[in-house]
């Protein structure tokens, strides 16, 4: 395959302004699905069901089954609508959205066009510096998932080159809702930056909505990438005269990179974008209107299928589900139990948790906020639980290439810490409990039980590991009597190796210069 070509970032922003657009589609956490009885896989331990256990005849398409709205997702849509700024429409409608759909057994989707839950929004999001941008939100709508497809036989797990492909409907049917902003301008080279932090700034939201699990390596919240280049207007005309107001170019011809499911992936795809379509355009290409799916071993795209207009999905009412018609009561009570915005929040955090900008920073950059918010409220320390999960935490999942957030949880984080502070665990300790947690071993009381991990706080037991080593080491103990305390660094060494991690060093290094001095 023949290598594609980039242009360096920085000259293809000289020549062309960057317009963005995303789409995010959230997996609703109700209990069953959309238009279904169905257990839903996005709530709770579902997500791991057997293939095809989940199902109903709607989910499957059988004939003579009826789809039934779920209210609870319903309200769920309108809370999100409502933290997005968007106004709640009075009356919508579910439409059928019409093509090949493997994965969707009726062979369309229900989802939501010209008249969706929520519409005309905005979102504040803030950048690694401090900057504010606000994203326009044109709608929020509700649909249905599709299931999932696995290509058999293939090199790469794509259909492409796989002798087969199973199909699971355990998904068809979740709820879900669909986040489109309008054209975003203005971000320059900051564009991909902006991508992720907004994809950050909604996963923040729902959570706190309470509305889903927002897990991007299960596919609860997931995103489509526009991309698209305008070359920037002419400066002087072609006499070579200054042009008094310059003209913008249309918009140009966008490429959608699809179901990209993690923060770095999204900044990455939308900056591959940025240059592929800048190099192609300089040397008198032109743009493929088209789905791309992004390749995060290569950080490259791929094309996938040319991009249907709207007129070609054949949308039309669905026939069976009457108009949604929430009450103005129903949406003031949802609104008046909204949380704080985002941004708002994490001005709110920095101050009361009495960060630095760079400490702050730090966590933001992470996407560990929410857990670290949990963490918090479970009790411990902020900069206790920022310790943790920017630190352990973090590099156990990086060394895994595991989303942090799925090692362990908030709770389990709060009484890690509470046991250290408690005097029961050092640090050392700390981590090889929270290895056992991760393991799967239980909650960290269990696990320092289960391995006798718990700080040895009688000194009897230290003083008989303590002599022992000073009798070892003759040498040693005369440096110490000669003061030269630095030594004792030795035996303080070999009695935390005899106690296998589980003394306390400072009480350790008391009890050796008392007894290297009686």
């Amino acid at each position: 395959m023949a290598r594609t070509e980039l242009m360096d970032y920085d000259q293809a922003l000289e020549l062309f302004e960057p317009v963005i657009g995303l789409e995010v589609h959230v997996e609703l956490s109700t209990r069953t699905k959309m238009f279904s009885d169905s257990p839903n896989p996005a709530f709770g331990d579902d997500f791991s069901a057997e293939p095809n256990t989940l199902i109903t005849p709607l989910d499957i398409g059988l004939p003579g089954s009826l789809p039934v709205v779920n209210e609870q997702a319903v309200k769920y849509a309108i809370s999100l609508g409502l933290a997005l700024g968007c106004q709640i429409a009075e009356s919508s409608r579910f439409a059928r959205k019409n093509y090949f759909y493997p994965d969707l057994g009726k062979n369309y989707q229900i989802s939501q066009y010209d008249e969706p839950i929520a519409h005309d929004g905005e979102v504040e999001v803030e950048l690694e510096d401090g900057r504010i941008f606000t994203i326009p939100i044109e709608r929020a709508h509700m649909e249905e998932d599709a299931g999932k497809l696995t290509h058999v036989g293939g090199a790469t797990g794509r259909i492409h080159g796989a002798e087969f492909s199973l199909v699971d409907y355990n998904r068809a049917g979740v709820p879900l809702v669909e986040i489109v902003t309008r054209p975003i301008f203005g971000a320059e080279q900051d564009a991909p930056a902006l991508a992720a932090a907004y994809v950050s700034t909604i996963r923040d939201m729902v959570r706190a909505l309470g509305v889903s699990e927002a897990r991007m390596e299960r596919g609860n919240l997931r995103c489509d990438a526009n991309v698209s280049l305008r070359p920037r207007p002419a400066a002087v005309d072609a006499s070579g005269n200054p042009v008094a107001e310059p003209v913008e170019a249309p918009l140009g011809t966008r490429t959608e990179t699809k179901n990209v499911n993690s923060f770095r992936s999204i900044e990455r795809a939308v900056r591959y974008e940025i240059q592929r379509q800048a190099a192609i355009l300089a040397g008198g290409g032109t743009i493929t209107q088209e789905t791309r799916h992004w390749h995060e071993d290569t950080g490259t795209t791929s094309p996938g299928r040319v991009k249907s207009d709207a007129d070609d999905y054949r949308y039309f009412p669905e026939p069976d589900l009457l108009p949604v018609v929430p009450t103005r009561e129903l949406v003031e009570e949802l609104r008046a139990a909204l949380p704080e915005a985002p941004a708002v929040l994490r001005r709110r955090l920095k101050s009361d948790w009495g960060f630095s900008d760079e400490e702050f920073r730090d966590v933001v950059n992470s996407g560990l906020i929410s857990e670290i918010v949990e963490t918090v409220r479970e009790g411990a320390a902020p900069f206790q639980a920022r310790k943790w999960w920017l630190g352990e935490i973090l590099r156990i999942a990086n060394a895994t290439a595991v989303d942090a957030s799925t090692l362990v949880s908030p709770k389990h984080v709060s009484e890690l810490i509470a046991l250290v502070e408690n005097g029961d665990l050092t640090d050392r300790l700390a981590r090889q409990v929270l290895e056992g947690v991760i393991a799967g071993e239980g909650a960290p009381h269990e696990v320092v039980e289960a391995r006798g991990l718990r700080v040895v706080s009688d000194d009897t037991a230290l003083i008989a590991a303590i002599d022992e080593a000073l009798a070892a080491q003759p040498d040693v103990l005369q440096k110490i009597r000669d003061g030269k305390v630095q030594a004792a660094g030795a035996i303080i060494g070999a009695v935390m190796k005899a106690m296998k991690g589980s003394a306390d060093a400072a009480r350790v290094r008391e009890l050796v210069l008392e007894r290297a001095q009686g």
